[in-house]
């Protein structure tokens, strides 16, 4: 639990410090479902795993629209209003696809066209706002410490008592990005906020790979080594997110240098 905070903690302090476009791929590293999935893979065995991610891929083409939604609203509403709906469209979403449980195929049928129309959708949401400043208050830290321990906790008491898909559906919530909401919102508006979800799209879709190979590899590979691999698809799609970020704002700065000249 201690460990899962910490390393939330530090990225949200990156995010908040760092603008729209490269706060959301750190937030959308595996910071809150990685240590949740280890945890289970300490407390179970591989097929108990397998089981869990796949529960997880279904859950997981509910944050695209969470995603959609809080961006839309947030150009309006307060955050009451933009995250409460969007919370209450994903909590929907979560227990319809639960019953449904599908397979793999269309688990990641039903992420591809979730990701893809959220990203369409969400252009005019991505470049809206400035780059994220806001001070610090002294309770942020405690209360997303608090936040992330206590799904860590969730998580492995899911697994114990309820079994692998109310782990899976548990490992997914959108702690990092709910968090990021609840303390960036109040201090720097809702459009401001939008824009580091709407851009958090793309990196989803690393981590939604990367969640499907976790469950195709972590029986035939091993917990240990499946899980690896998860990390590193999804460190290597947001490190070449990142370089083409930084190309395109070079290539921008060039033209206007030219255009001045």
């Amino acid at each position: 639990m201690v460990a899962s905070a910490a390393v939330v903690v530090a990225a949200s302090l990156v995010v908040e410090r760092s603008g729209p476009v490269i706060g959301a791929l750190v937030a959308t590293l595996p910071i809150s479902a990685g240590p949740a999935f280890a945890f289970l893979a300490l407390d179970h065995s591989p097929e108990f795993l397998a089981r869990s991610t796949l529960a997880s891929l279904a859950v997981n083409a509910g944050t695209a629209p969470f995603i959609l939604l809080y961006a839309s609203l947030a150009q309006r509403f307060g955050l009451l209003v933009s995250l409460g709906a969007a919370l209450l469209v994903w909590s929907g979403l979560a227990a319809a696809l639960s019953v449904l449980a599908p397979g793999i195929g269309t688990a990641a049928a039903l992420n591809a066209l979730s990701y893809g129309g959220a990203y369409l959708l969400s252009h005019p949401y991505r470049r809206a706002a400035r780059p994220v400043r806001a001070p610090a208050r002294w309770w942020d830290l405690p209360a997303r410490a608090a936040t992330v321990m206590g799904l860590a906790a969730t998580v492995v008491l899911a697994g114990r008592w309820l079994g692998p898909q109310a782990a899976g559906i548990a490992a997914l919530l959108p702690v990092v990005l709910t968090s990021l909401v609840l303390v960036l919102h109040p201090r720097i508006g809702g459009p401001a906020t939008a824009a580091v979800l709407a851009n958090s799209i793309p990196g989803m879709v690393g981590f939604t790979t990367a969640l499907a190979i976790l469950h195709l590899t972590v029986v035939p590979l091993g917990s240990a080594a499946a899980l690896l691999l998860a990390l590193a698809i999804c460190i290597g799609w947001n490190a070449g997110l990142l370089a083409m970020t930084l190309r395109s704002a070079r290539r921008t700065r060039a033209g206007r240098s030219s255009s001045a000249r």
